[in-house]
């Protein structure tokens, strides 16, 4: 019993340490000025509205909304497909220098991405892709880590099952879509929300290839928030901070049953 007292008490402490910043954020938003610089802090702010307000009108949000949604639905589709069919080809196909074309992808994992933003930045250049949605989306394609996890999964699925399929005479795609998919739920959909959060939250590569107000996303949005309205500002700042939180935390609550169960069966094998 008191063990299961103390494993309780430092399970709230985690879950504080994790949850305690996010909860100031979102108290914050809602805060007035007066309460936001208030010595004891607020824990529990005078609910308002007009950050909300402010931090829309200081930006063109909807706009940065717009652009971030097509690229993080755009991204997220075509990277998973090519992940998908990435996967599978090592999963089930034999061809020359299979297992160094595997190593290579597990290399590609290896490698910080901010090593490729040169070289992505004058290929998007040379293709006359700068402020596009073609040059924010393209060279991101590629996804070394959800090749590897799909990959990992099809291993794990047992063979009879895609054998039994070939039987029926069914070729690669129909296996894939009607076999392999449907057995790979959890998987795919951890897949998905991982990367569809990396793409949301992505501010590095849209600072750089972008340079109008009219094709920024929303985390480069948040940084000329901040310019707008200065350091006095946090209700504000926090209000814009929250609406570009918000999507992704909606996706989570909503995904997280599948993504234990899809993590534990990316378990190497094979």
């Amino acid at each position: 019993m008191k063990t299961r007292a103390i494993q309780y008490v430092v399970l709230v402490g985690v879950a504080a340490v994790f949850l305690g910043p996010l909860y100031w954020l979102v108290s914050t938003a809602f805060k007035e000025p007066s309460q936001i610089y208030q010595w004891p802090p607020a824990w529990w702010p005078h609910l308002t509205w007009e950050n909300f307000s402010l931090a829309w009108k200081a930006a063109p949000f909807d706009r940065f909304f717009l652009n971030s949604t097509i690229i993080t639905v755009v991204g997220t589709a075509l990277k998973v497909i090519n992940a998908v069919l990435t996967a599978y080809a090592f999963a089930y196909l034999r061809f020359p220098f299979k297992k160094v074309l595997f190593f290579l992808v597990l290399g590609a994992m290896m490698v910080p991405g901010h090593v490729t933003l040169l070289p992505n930045y004058l290929t998007v250049a040379t293709l006359g892709w700068i402020n596009t949605y073609a040059g924010l989306i393209i060279p991101g394609i590629g996804s070394a880590f959800a090749t590897f996890l799909m990959r990992q999964h099809f291993l794990t699925l047992p063979t009879e099952v895609t054998d039994a399929a070939a039987v029926d005479g069914a070729g690669h795609l129909r296996t894939l879509w009607r076999v392999v998919l449907p057995m790979s739920q959890p998987m795919l959909v951890t897949v998905v929300v991982i990367t569809a959060v990396e793409e949301w939250n992505n501010f590095v590569w849209p600072l750089i290839v972008t340079n109008t107000a009219s094709m920024r996303t929303l985390p480069v949005g948040l940084l000329i928030l901040k310019d707008e309205e200065g350091l006095a500002a946090w209700g504000t700042i926090m209000a814009g901070t929250l609406l570009v939180l918000a999507p992704m935390l909606l996706i989570f609550l909503i995904a997280q049953r599948y993504i234990v169960g899809g993590i534990t069966q990316g378990a190497l094998k094979g």
